[in-house]
């Protein structure tokens, strides 16, 4: 399960690299079989903002985000071609037959309410994946924010109880979600799923991470 945050899209920050992460998933399709989720990111909270200047309820702000993160999933699944099913799965019932193609499978939000990062809890635990690696723009999981604390540490392991204190005040408006919500975090300890949360913007380092190599930040059951 690879969760792709929309930094790597257009309107992300920074450099454009989901050409980078289409060559990789075909370098690496013969020896893993993918889920890609794609989350909204910048283009999304920008849609998500001027509808709530409209005064937009938050659960169809929701969905302003979802629509931005399967456009994402369009792009994905277009570069890859014949490697990735045609087809944006919007339920657990779709992501269930497409996989079973045994191509990369790519999706975006399915439910208001629910992060990107909760689809792909929900989407790992569904296919019984291997691994979860959560591609973001920052390296790992901190102690504090370090864009507000410049004393924050980078952890090399974190367990789900020591996350969930972390992430604890993280906003759980539409568009707002950070590294992971407790929807995700808790899904993640039900199940088990060996969890890694790195930073994307190389895409050596997730080939490290499917190498068992040290990078990011181990998620650890407890």
């Amino acid at each position: 399960m690879l969760k792709l945050g929309g930094f790597a899209f257009p309107g992300g920050s920074g450099k454009l690299l989901v050409e980078e992460y289409v060559k990789l998933l075909k370098e690496l399709a013969g020896e893993y079989h993918f889920v890609v989720v794609t989350g909204g990111g910048g283009v999304a909270r920008t849609y998500i903002k001027a509808a709530r200047t409209m005064g937009v309820t938050e659960s169809l702000c929701d969905q302003i985000g979802i629509l931005v993160s399967r456009l994402n999933a369009r792009l994905l699944v277009d570069g890859l071609g014949d490697y990735a099913f045609p087809e944006i799965p919007v339920s657990i019932g779709d992501l269930k037959h497409y996989f079973g193609s045994g191509k990369i499978v790519a999706m975006g939000g399915l439910t208001p309410g629910h992060s990107t990062n909760a689809v792909a809890a929900i989407a790992a635990e569904t296919v019984g994946a291997e691994l979860f690696v959560n591609a973001t723009d920052v390296e790992g999981v901190f102690t504090s924010d370090p864009s507000k604390d410049k004393k924050a540490k980078k952890l090399d392991e974190v367990s789900v109880s020591k996350l969930i204190e972390i992430l604890s005040k993280a906003d759980i408006t539409a568009g707002a979600y950070e590294l992971m919500d407790p929807l995700a975090i808790r899904i993640i300890a039900r199940s088990k799923i060996p969890t890694i949360i790195l930073d994307g913007r190389t895409t050596a380092n997730v080939i490290r991470a499917l190498r068992n190599e040290h990078v990011g930040t181990r998620v650890l059951p407890g």
